[in-house]
């Protein structure tokens, strides 16, 4: 099986680049590199989770396979009373997410290597986002889901961008089974992305 981005330490031979974006009304300035996710641009899956997350001021968010950084800063600048921690088990995309955060002038944020949530298993969030890793298998996809239902207060949400051909109705299914299907709705549509928004009731 060829190398992916789920991967502790890639071995992709080196290829930086330097990429721009407007993400949530902000020019954003990107490294990226080789073995890391959407390494040429911000991908349209990213993009529409980043416009469509509705995030409160001064919330604790959580950005599940941050990659180089591109939800979790975009959230953070767009959200400057929140505090954004970004979490990735690429010791090369951690490297550059950090680079990036310094690059941006982003301080609200918090970037930490992590397999999922190992490094954050004693901290709570009222929002986590993922555009999570398909290539590394549904089993890893639903366990985020299921560990994200963990680390949400009452009343904080998961949202999620999936392709409808990567498995978007079994993803919203999972959601239904782990969240209630009172409390996942298709918040965005587009070109084939979906955002799927679950909520943790506050009903213990």
């Amino acid at each position: 099986m060829s190398e992916h981005y789920y991967t502790k330490t890639p071995r992709s031979v080196s290829d930086r680049k330097r990429i721009e974006a407007v993400l949530r009304g902000r020019r954003l300035a990107f490294a990226t590199d080789a073995g890391v996710f959407s390494k040429s641009g911000v991908d349209f899956g990213s993009r529409l989770l980043i416009e469509t997350a509705d995030i409160p001021d001064g919330a604790r968010v959580l950005d599940v396979g941050c990659g180089y950084g591109p939800i979790g800063l975009a959230i953070a600048a767009a959200k400057p009373s929140a505090h954004v921690t970004m979490i990735d088990i690429n010791e090369r995309a951690v490297k550059l997410a950090r680079e990036n955060a310094e690059r941006n002038g982003i301080r609200n944020v918090t970037i930490l290597e992590s397999d999922l949530f190992e490094a954050v298993r004693d901290q709570t969030f009222d929002a986590v986002l993922t555009n999570p890793p398909i290539r590394a298998g549904k089993a890893v996809v639903h366990r985020i889901f299921e560990e994200a239902f963990e680390r949400l207060v009452p009343g904080g949400a998961l949202w999620v961008v999936i392709q409808k051909k990567q498995g978007a109705p079994s993803a919203e299914a999972k959601l239904e089974e782990i969240f209630g299907a009172d409390n996942v709705r298709v918040a965005a549509r587009d070109k084939g992305y979906c955002i799927l928004r679950a909520e943790r009731s506050n009903i213990c």
